[in-house]
Protein backbone atom coordinates (compact mmCIF):
# COMPACT_ATOMS: atom_id res chain seq x y z
CA UNK A 1 0.00 0.00 0.00
CA UNK A 2 1.19 3.51 -0.75
CA UNK A 3 2.08 5.70 2.23
CA UNK A 4 2.97 9.39 2.47
CA UNK A 5 6.77 9.65 2.87
CA UNK A 6 6.34 13.03 4.57
CA UNK A 7 4.25 11.43 7.35
CA UNK A 8 6.05 8.19 8.21
CA UNK A 9 8.55 9.77 10.59
CA UNK A 10 12.18 8.71 10.56
CA UNK A 11 13.06 5.78 8.30
CA UNK A 12 16.43 4.08 8.78
CA UNK A 13 17.72 3.57 5.25
CA UNK A 14 20.79 1.50 6.18
CA UNK A 15 22.09 -1.13 3.75
CA UNK A 16 21.47 -4.68 5.01
CA UNK A 17 20.74 -7.19 2.23
CA UNK A 18 20.59 -10.86 3.18
CA UNK A 19 19.44 -13.39 0.56
CA UNK A 20 17.34 -15.31 3.07
CA UNK A 21 13.87 -15.26 1.52
CA UNK A 22 12.84 -12.18 3.52
CA UNK A 23 12.86 -8.59 2.21
CA UNK A 24 15.81 -6.53 3.47
CA UNK A 25 17.16 -3.03 2.74
CA UNK A 26 19.13 -3.02 -0.47
CA UNK A 27 17.19 -5.86 -2.09
CA UNK A 28 15.02 -5.65 -5.16
CA UNK A 29 11.89 -7.73 -4.65
CA UNK A 30 8.77 -8.31 -6.71
CA UNK A 31 5.42 -7.44 -5.15
CA UNK A 32 1.97 -6.22 -6.16
CA UNK A 33 1.91 -2.42 -6.55
CA UNK A 34 -1.36 -0.51 -7.02
CA UNK A 35 -1.76 1.84 -9.98
CA UNK A 36 -1.69 5.58 -9.20
CA UNK A 37 -5.43 5.82 -9.88
CA UNK A 38 -5.98 3.90 -6.61
CA UNK A 39 -8.94 2.05 -8.11
CA UNK A 40 -7.99 -1.42 -6.90
CA UNK A 41 -5.96 -2.31 -9.97
CA UNK A 42 -2.20 -2.84 -10.00
CA UNK A 43 0.50 -5.22 -11.12
CA UNK A 44 3.49 -7.20 -9.95
CA UNK A 45 6.59 -5.08 -10.27
CA UNK A 46 10.06 -4.70 -8.78
CA UNK A 47 10.54 -2.43 -5.78
CA UNK A 48 13.69 -1.50 -3.87
CA UNK A 49 13.44 -2.20 -0.15
CA UNK A 50 14.79 0.82 1.75
CA UNK A 51 13.96 0.14 5.40
CA UNK A 52 11.99 -1.79 7.96
CA UNK A 53 8.63 -0.46 9.11
CA UNK A 54 7.84 -3.20 11.64
CA UNK A 55 8.51 -6.88 12.27
CA UNK A 56 6.29 -7.84 9.35
CA UNK A 57 6.42 -4.81 7.01
CA UNK A 58 9.13 -3.00 5.03
CA UNK A 59 9.26 0.31 3.19
CA UNK A 60 10.04 0.22 -0.52
CA UNK A 61 10.24 2.54 -3.51
CA UNK A 62 8.75 1.63 -6.88
CA UNK A 63 10.97 0.85 -9.85
CA UNK A 64 10.27 1.36 -13.54
CA UNK A 65 12.07 0.85 -16.84
CA UNK A 66 10.38 3.92 -18.33
CA UNK A 67 12.99 6.68 -18.78
CA UNK A 68 12.66 9.72 -16.53
CA UNK A 69 15.62 11.90 -17.53
CA UNK A 70 15.43 15.28 -15.81
CA UNK A 71 12.59 14.28 -13.46
CA UNK A 72 13.61 15.14 -9.88
CA UNK A 73 11.33 12.43 -8.49
CA UNK A 74 13.22 9.63 -10.25
CA UNK A 75 16.78 8.38 -9.90
CA UNK A 76 18.48 6.13 -12.46
CA UNK A 77 20.02 3.00 -10.95
CA UNK A 78 21.10 1.34 -14.20
CA UNK A 79 20.31 -2.25 -15.07
CA UNK A 80 20.40 -5.42 -13.02
CA UNK A 81 19.22 -9.00 -12.57
CA UNK A 82 15.71 -7.84 -11.64
CA UNK A 83 15.02 -7.08 -15.34
CA UNK A 84 15.44 -10.04 -17.68
CA UNK A 85 15.79 -7.66 -20.65
CA UNK A 86 18.65 -5.71 -19.05
CA UNK A 87 16.87 -2.36 -19.34
CA UNK A 88 17.91 0.72 -17.36
CA UNK A 89 15.78 1.12 -14.25
CA UNK A 90 14.64 4.14 -12.30
CA UNK A 91 13.43 4.42 -8.70
CA UNK A 92 10.57 6.74 -7.85
CA UNK A 93 11.69 8.56 -4.69
CA UNK A 94 8.39 10.40 -4.38
CA UNK A 95 6.23 7.33 -3.80
CA UNK A 96 6.75 5.11 -0.77
CA UNK A 97 5.11 1.74 -0.23
CA UNK A 98 4.53 -0.35 2.86
CA UNK A 99 4.97 -4.00 1.86
CA UNK A 100 3.97 -6.92 4.09
CA UNK A 101 6.74 -9.54 4.15
CA UNK A 102 4.22 -12.11 2.93
CA UNK A 103 3.44 -9.84 -0.04
CA UNK A 104 6.91 -10.44 -1.45
CA UNK A 105 6.55 -12.60 -4.56
CA UNK A 106 10.29 -13.22 -4.90
CA UNK A 107 13.72 -11.79 -4.21
CA UNK A 108 15.09 -10.57 -7.53
CA UNK A 109 18.54 -9.16 -6.79
CA UNK A 110 20.71 -7.22 -4.38
CA UNK A 111 21.48 -3.67 -5.44
CA UNK A 112 25.18 -2.96 -4.89
CA UNK A 113 26.15 -0.68 -2.01
CA UNK A 114 27.17 2.23 -4.26
CA UNK A 115 23.90 2.45 -6.15
CA UNK A 116 21.89 1.86 -3.00
CA UNK A 117 23.85 4.67 -1.32
CA UNK A 118 22.81 7.10 -4.07
CA UNK A 119 19.15 6.20 -3.52
CA UNK A 120 19.52 6.47 0.27
CA UNK A 121 21.20 9.88 0.01
CA UNK A 122 18.42 11.18 -2.26
CA UNK A 123 15.80 10.00 0.26
CA UNK A 124 17.73 11.47 3.21
CA UNK A 125 18.03 14.84 1.44
CA UNK A 126 14.36 14.93 0.55
CA UNK A 127 12.79 13.58 3.74
CA UNK A 128 15.45 13.98 6.44
CA UNK A 129 15.55 10.27 7.21
CA UNK A 130 18.43 8.52 9.00
CA UNK A 131 21.19 6.36 7.59
CA UNK A 132 22.55 3.57 9.79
Amino acid sequence: MEVDPERVGDVNVGYSPSRNGKPDSGEVIWTWVPYQENDGRGKDRPVLVIGRQSADRVYAVRMTSKAHDGDRDFLSIGSGDWDSQGRESWVDIEQLYSVHVEGMRREAAVLDRGRYGRVAEALIRRYGWAKA
